[in-house]
């Protein structure tokens, strides 16, 4: 598989542990230090402890949980052993509040390590645009 072909099949396992609920496989996709910037807090997150801390903190106070998440339109720029994925994701969670459907765009930089497999090292989401008229 080329390199695109392995980043894209990386990015693939993270949506889908993400939207099954798969914590541990959601978060270890992720290097110890990537960073994370989402438009829903008011910090950026440097590591993916910390980001783990801030979803514990989302589920203990909110009931916060993810029923599900599509990715579209996902693209690929390969620069070495780095890569840049972007894509729209397409979100329904759950919590006290009730069920609310997230149509976000995503950017997720991913390093290949010594070992050969990519992990994500930095992740920014965003609100998508409305459709314009």
């Amino acid at each position: 598989m080329s390199a695109a072909g392995d980043v894209l099949a990386a990015a693939a396992e993270l949506v889908a542990a993400f939207g099954s609920g798969d914590l541990d496989g959601y978060f270890g996709s992720f290097a110890e230090d990537a960073t994370f910037l989402f438009h829903t807090t008011d910090r950026v997150l440097t590591s993916t402890a910390e980001y783990r801390r801030e979803w514990d903190s989302w589920v203990a106070e909110d009931g916060f949980r993810v029923l599900d998440c599509v990715s579209a339109d996902g693209a690929v720029q390969v620069f070495g052993d780095t890569a840049v994925f972007h894509h729209r994701v397409r979100t329904t969670v759950s919590s006290t509040a009730g069920e609310e459907v997230l149509d976000e765009r995503e950017t997720i930089v991913f390093h290949r390590g010594d070992d050969g497999r990519w992990l994500a090292v930095h992740e920014h989401l965003s609100p998508a645009p409305a459709p314009s008229s």
